[in-house]
């Protein structure tokens, strides 16, 4: 029997959550769940500084990735007698939901904009390279790899399969959505998923969705929106980013000025130069990021050992309501106080942004095209569905966005109340606050 029919004597299962069981029968993906690359994947939490706001969000994106195997299973149950489904597409479909965040590094999207890396790129790199991942690919047939690299990449010719794990309504955004809710306690996140995976349809180069579906589709999206601005974007969750990120920025600053160091960040040291390999990324997880953050508030750097001993003992940045538009002469006033007092204002006074696009419809020649979802109506007809929901309608091609200003409210407290810039610092807060 050829290695990609293989199955295993006895089905193995993992007991979740949020899906009851995760099945195994395919002696493929037993064997990915196996390796290294994957193994590792329990050692980055699936919502980054989350577990500060929400105590219970400590999943791993080990959790996440076995639960998006499990939907794209259950769909390709649903696909078997479905004409316009190609049944050798099977294996292909589902160790591409398995490895579809394999990049992903500690902390990932901070990581990732401090060191200018992308996750995608180390998601190709390990299914393409030296690694366990590629050999037991390989030993499907020499041009798998890339295959299974060309579904998560969005290049794959048959769209149908990417749009499993890669669209507005996937495994991907099914599975984190449920999961980052069980795990942060809310009940934002839940929809009927049962429900969507009745009635999704395969049709040509995308899954569709029967119109009697509609509402079960509504509540998923608006499940999604409450997501983002409850949990995703949570302001607190912000405030230890910004202090993650400013460690990382101090750290690699130190280090570019020749900074000695009580503990060699040598796990770090080709990220800071900018020549990450492979084999560096795959070592580096949360458990040595922190274990440094730890060694960095001993530093005699006291920006590095306040950042760090902050993140450490959520210790976080208050945060005021900030619109760049209108208060822009506020920040540039507070900057320079900042800088009186002896605060770096580059690390402790810090604006952020979110933003967010619940749905949008198909819009050519824009930088990133969002395929809309469909519906399939009775007579076989595809619409879009913001034109058959009002629900949906009103939230389409929506942007919104969210500014806040964070700074270290207890070190402003700290200061004499004799201090005019103590005092001009609060007034000017007090506004933004306000």
């Amino acid at each position: 029997m050829a290695y990609k029919d293989e199955k295993l004597h006895e089905e193995k299962v993992f007991k979740d959550p949020v899906h009851r069981y995760v099945h195994v029968r395919d002696r493929v993906i037993w064997d990915l769940i196996g390796t290294k690359e994957f193994q590792r994947l329990r050692r980055i939490k699936q919502l980054g500084t989350s577990f500060l706001t929400f105590h219970g969000a400590e999943h791993s994106r080990f959790n996440h990735s076995l639960g998006v195997y499990e939907i794209v299973r259950r769909i390709l149950i649903n696909f078997e007698d479905r004409p316009n489904w190609n049944h050798e597409e099977r294996l292909l479909c589902l160790c591409a939901a398995l490895l579809h965040d394999l990049g992903h590094g500690p902390f990932s999207h901070s990581f990732e904009k401090v060191f200018k890396l992308d996750h995608e790129d180390f998601t190709r790199s390990i299914i393409l390279g030296d690694t366990e991942v590629n050999q037991v690919l390989t030993n499907i047939s020499i041009e798998f790899p890339q295959k299974v690299a060309d579904v998560i990449n969005k290049t794959y010719h048959d769209k149908l399969v990417v749009s499993l794990i890669s669209s507005q309504i996937d495994a991907d955004r099914m599975d984190y959505l449920q999961r980052d809710a069980y795990f942060t306690g809310v009940s934002y996140g839940h929809f009927d998923m049962e429900r969507i995976l009745r009635v999704m349809r395969p049709v040509e180069d995308q899954v569709v969705i029967k119109e009697s579906g509609m509402h079960a589709v509504e509540d998923y999206i608006m499940s999604r929106y409450q997501m983002y601005w409850q949990v995703y974007f949570h302001p607190v969750t912000r405030s230890a980013e910004v202090i993650l990120t400013k460690i990382l920025h101090r750290v690699k600053q130190l280090y570019d000025e020749g900074y000695t160091f009580k503990v060699e960040p040598a796990p770090f040291v080709s990220f800071f130069e900018e020549q990450v390999s492979l084999e560096d990324y795959i070592k580096l997880d949360e458990a040595v990021v922190l274990y440094y953050f730890q060694m960095w508030a001993e530093e005699d750097d006291p920006i590095l050992s306040d950042l760090a001993y902050r993140f450490i003992n959520r210790r976080l940045f208050k945060y005021a309501e900030f619109n760049p538009n209108l208060q822009m002469n506020e920040w540039m006033e507070l900057y320079q106080l900042f800088r009186d007092i002896d605060l770096d204002p580059d690390y402790y006074l810090v604006v952020d942004s979110s933003s967010d696009l619940p749905y949008d419809f198909y819009r050519p020649g824009e930088e990133e095209e969002r395929l809309p979802i469909h519906l399939l109506m009775p007579n076989k007809e595809l619409r879009e569905l913001s034109r058959q929901s009002d629900i949906v309608e009103a939230i389409s091609g929506k942007k919104r966005t969210d500014h806040k200003l964070y700074y270290p409210k207890d070190l402003i407290e700290k200061l004499p109340e004799d201090r005019p810039e103590k005092q001009q610092i609060k007034k000017i807060l007090h506004k933004q606050e306000s």
